[in-house]
């Protein structure tokens, strides 16, 4: 958060249902590797693989019930190295304004 204070979790207007199946074919569409999707839990799990060097990030992403629509949290996570050189934020930033 301090490091990003920018992103943060997003609030739609969707049930969690739908919040889920567009959050699940974003990811496709972004070129995750999907490697579980479950609905009941709300749960995506993914593998990115950055455009130039190949490395692999972990990406989660959560979507649950929020008053009468859905929060959506994301997070990206490198495998290797100490520095991301900010992938990870900007892989979130994205995802997130392609949800909205």
């Amino acid at each position: 958060r301090a490091a990003y204070p920018d992103i943060a979790p997003l609030r739609l207007e969707q049930s969690p249902a739908e919040a889920f199946s567009h959050a699940l074919s974003e990811a496709r569409t972004s070129g995750w590797e999907i490697v579980a999707a479950d609905s009941a839990a709300g749960r995506i799990e993914a593998t990115a693989t950055t455009a130039w060097f190949g490395f692999k990030d972990d990406v989660v992403v959560r979507v649950t019930a929020e008053g009468s629509g859905s929060r959506v949290d994301v997070r990206s996570v490198s495998r290797v190295g100490l520095s991301d050189v900010g992938t990870n934020a900007s892989r979130i930033r994205g995802y997130l304004t392609r949800l909205r």
